[in-house]
C-alpha cells in the first residue's frame, strides 16, 4: 500500500454564514450532504433563481460549494471555468470570501494568473492560493514547483502576510508537498512563536513524504502537543519505509496513551499487519475499531478484508466483506485476490461474476486476482477466457502481472511450450520473472534440457539473482548431474551471489519469533529440538520418509536427511506445539516457497497429531488439515 500522509487541517479559516437564515436553510436542503458536484450547484442555483433568491449576496456561497476543477483542465477549459468566474463577477462587491473560493476551485495555473488583479483579498487569500498550487504540483519537477511557492511566499512577505499563522502553515505544507524540506524547515524555524499543532504536523508530513522517517521521529518527539494526525503520520511514515514492526509499535503506543485513533492510522496499521502476516497485531487493530465504535467505511473495510486474507483467515475476511454496508472496487479486489491466494479459485471466479452483476467496472488488479485464481486451481480454459475478456471487452492492456499469471497457469499445467509462445508474442519486453516461472515449470515437469537452456539465459539476464542459480542447480540435481551442480555453485560464488537465507516467522503471545535453518539462537532451542525429535519419531512410525531431492549438495543421503530436518518451518512447527493451545492452528509466514519435503512433512503432522497448520510462503497460502493441503499439492 502506497502511503500518503494525512492532510494538515485548519490551514485556513472558512466562513459560511449566509445573510439570510431562511436562504441558508434552503441552500442546505438543495445541496447534497456529501460533496456536491458542479451539476448539483448549478441545479441549486437554478432553483434559487426560480424562487427569486439568487441574489448577489448568495452567489459567493454557491461558489464556495463548487468542487475543485481538475488539473490538467478538460479540453473545454474556457467553459469549465466560465461558471465559477460568472458567479464571482456577479457577486456583491466581489468580497474576499468570493475571491478566496474562486482561487480554490479554478484549475492551475488560472489562480496564479488572476491573483494580482483580484479586487478583494485578505491574509487568507494566500492560503487558498498556496493550497491551489499544492494540489497541482508537477511531481516530476520539484524545482519548478518550489519556485512557484517561493513566488507566492515573496508576495506574502510584500503584503505583510508572512507572519500570519495560517499563511505560515500553508507555506510549510506547500514546501513539504513539493519536497523542498530545506525551505520547509526555514519557514518552520524562523518564527518559533507562530506555530500550532498543524504547523508541526505539516513538518512531520513533509519529512515523511521525503522518506526521512528518522527526522520525522525527531520532530515527533519534540512536539509540545500531538494529535491523532501526528500519530497517524508517523505510523504511515514507518510503513512507507518498510519498518512495519516499528509502525505497529507506534500504533499500539497511540492506543495505550489514549489518543483517539483516526481512520488513516487504522488503515495504515492494518496494511502493516497484512504485509507481515501478523494476525494477532491485525486483530488488535480490529478490536480498537470495534471498541471505539469507528464506522467500517469502505477504506477500513477493504483494509480489514486485505489484512485477514493475508493473515490466513480468509473466512473472517469474507465475513467482513459480506457485512460491509458499502463496497468499492478496492474491497472487491481485496476479496477476490484473497480467495485466489488461498486456493479458492472457484469462489474467486464466482465473486468476480457477482462484481460484474453489480455493475462495477473491473480494474487491472481485478483481473490479476481472477487470473491468479485460475492459476492456483489449474483452470486453464477459464484463464484463457478471462485473459481474452480483459483485453477484448474491458480494453485493459495486459501488464507484466497478467502475463505472469498466464505463464504460471500454463507452466503448472505442463503447457510450457504455450507459455513460451505467449512470452515471445508479448507487446512489452518480458522481465526475467516470467522466464523464472518457465524455469520453475521445467523443474516441476522434469524438462531438463529446456530447463538448462532457460536457466542459462536467465543467469545472463540477471547475473546477481540467486534464485536463478538455485533453480538451475536443482534441475541438474534432479538429473543427478552433480558436476554441473558444482559448476553452478562455483559460478554463484565467483559472482558474489549467495542463496537467500530462508526464514519462518511465528507470532505467539504478542511476540514475533523468527527461525532460520538450523537455528540455535532461540531462548527455547533445547525444548524446540526435543519437540522436533518427538515429532520426527511419530512421523517415522506413521510411514513418513524424507524426500531429499531438493538438497543440492552431492552428499550422503543421511546428511541430506539431517539438512532437511532442521529447515526453518519445522522449527516453527515444533515451537507452535509448545506455545499454542491444542486445537488452535499453527500459523507460519515464510519468505521463500516451501520445499516439497517440508510440505509433505507438514501435511503428515496434521494427520498424525490432528493439528491444523497454515503456512504463508513466498507465493501462496497452504491450509493443511487431516493430511491434506488446500493447494492440492499444486504449487
Amino acid at each position: 500500500m502506497q502511503f500518503e500522509p494525512p492532510p494538515s487541517t485548519r490551514l485556513a479559516p472558512t466562513f459560511h454564514a449566509l445573510p439570510d437564515a431562511d436562504t441558508r436553510q434552503l441552500l442546505g436542503e438543495l445541496l447534497p450532504r456529501r460533496a456536491a458536484t458542479g451539476r448539483h450547484v448549478q441545479q441549486a442555483h437554478a432553483r434559487l433563481a426560480v424562487l427569486g433568491l439568487a441574489t448577489a449576496s448568495v452567489l459567493p456561497h454557491l461558489l464556495a460549494a463548487l468542487p475543485r476543477l481538475p488539473h490538467p483542465p478538460p479540453p473545454d477549459e474556457a467553459s469549465s471555468s466560465s461558471y465559477p468566474l460568472s458567479l464571482f463577477r456577479h457577486s456583491a462587491s466581489a468580497s474576499a470570501f468570493a475571491s478566496n473560493h474562486l482561487l480554490r476551485v479554478l484549475p492551475h495555473p488560472l489562480p496564479l494568473r488572476l491573483f494580482p488583479n483580484l479586487p478583494r483579498r485578505n491574509l487568507h487569500s494566500f492560503t487558498f492560493l498556496l493550497a491551489s498550487i499544492s494540489n497541482h504540483l508537477d511531481a516530476t519537477d520539484h524545482r519548478a514547483s518550489s519556485f512557484l511557492g517561493s513566488h507566492v511566499h515573496a508576495l506574502a512577505v510584500k503584503a505583510g502576510a508572512a507572519g500570519d499563522l495560517y499563511v505560515r502553515n500553508a507555506l510549510t505544507h506547500f514546501y513539504g508537498v513539493c519536497g523542498d524540506v530545506g525551505a520547509m524547515r526555514t519557514v518552520f524555524d524562523e518564527l518559533p512563536r507562530v506555530r500550532d499543532v498543524v504547523t508541526w504536523n505539516a513538518v512531520l508530513a513533509g519529512y515523511v513524504r521525503a522518506g526521512m522517517v528518522r527526522a520525522a521521529r525527531e520532530v515527533f518527539e519534540e512536539m509540545p502537543v500531538r494529535d491523532e494526525v501526528s500519530w497517524s503520520t508517523l505510523v504511515g511514515g514507518y510503513v512507507k519505509e518498510g519498518e512495519l514492526d516499528v509502525a505497529l509499535g507506534v500504533f499500539r503506543d497511540m492506543v495505550e496513551k489514549g489518543v483517539r485513533v483516526n481512520e488513516a492510522a487504522v488503515v495504515t496499521a492494518l496494511s502493516a499487519a497484512a504485509q507481515m502476516g501478523l494476525l494477532e497485531h491485525g486483530r488488535f487493530v480490529h478490536e480498537v475499531v470495534q471498541r471505539t465504535g469507528m464506522p467500517v467505511s469502505v477504506n477500513v473495510g477493504a483494509a480489514l478484508v486485505d489484512m485477514f486474507s493475508k493473515c490466513g483467515c480468509v473466512a473472517v475476511a469474507r465475513e467482513v466483506f459480506d457485512g460491509m454496508p458499502r463496497r468499492d472496487v478496492f474491497a472487491w479486489n481485496a476479496m477476490i485476490c484473497g480467495l485466489a491466494s488461498h486456493g479458492l479459485g472457484q469462489d474467486a471466479v464466482e465473486l468476480f461474476w457477482r462484481f460484474l452483476d453489480e455493475g462495477l467496472w473491473p480494474t487491472d488488479i481485478t483481473f490479476v486476482g481472477v487470473l491468479n485464481a485460475c492459476s492456483r486451481c489449474g483452470l486453464v480454459a477459464e484463464g484463457r477466457r478471462y485473459f481474452k475478456l480483459m483485453v477484448d471487452k474491458y480494453r485493459i492492456e495486459p501488464e507484466m502481472e497478467h502475463y505472469g499469471c498466464m505463464v504460471d497457469l500454463l507452466g503448472r499445467a505442463g503447457l510450457v511450450s504455450e507459455a513460451i509462445e505467449l512470452i515471445e508474442g508479448m507487446h512489452i519486453a518480458p522481465d526475467p520473472v516470467l522466464w523464472g516461472t518457465v524455469l520453475s515449470a521445467c523443474k516441476t515437469h522434469n524438462l531438463v534440457d529446456l530447463g538448462i537452456t532457460v536457466g542459462n539465459k536467465l543467469i545472463e539476464l540477471e547475473p546477481a539473482h540467486d534464485g536463478h542459480y538455485v533453480l538451475l542447480a536443482s534441475i541438474y540435481a534432479k538429473a543427478k548431474k552433480w558436476d554441473e551442480v558444482r559448476e553452478v555453485r562455483k559460478l554463484m560464488s565467483s559472482r558474489g551471489t549467495g542463496k537467500s537465507a530462508g526464514w519462518s516467522l511465528m507470532e505467539a503471545q504478542g511476540n514475533l519469533h523468527k527461525f532460520l535453518v538450523g537455528d540455535m539462537d532461540h531462548k527455547d532451542s533445547v525444548q524446540i529440538y526435543n519437540m522436533l525429535d518427538m515429532i520426527n519419531r511419530r512421523l517415522a512410525d506413521a510411514g513418513y520418509v524424507p524426500d531429499v531431492s531438493s538438497v543440492l549438495h552431492d552428499i550422503g543421503d543421511e546428511e541430506k536427511v539431517h539438512a532437511i530436518k532442521v529447515h526453518s518451518e519445522r522449527l516453527a512447527i515444533a515451537y507452535g506445539f509448545i506455545v499454542t493451545e491444542v486445537g488452535s492452528p499453527i500459523r507460519i509466514v515464510k519468505n521463500l516457497q516451501v520445499c516439497g519435503d517440508c510440505h509433505e512433512f507438514s501435511k503428515m503432522v496434521t494427520k498424525v497429531f490432528n493439528r491444523e497448520i497454515i503456512v504463508r510462503d513466498g507465493s501462496r497460502f497452504h491450509h493443511m488439515k487431516e493430511g491434506k493441503c488446500s493447494c492440492l499439492d499444486y504449487w
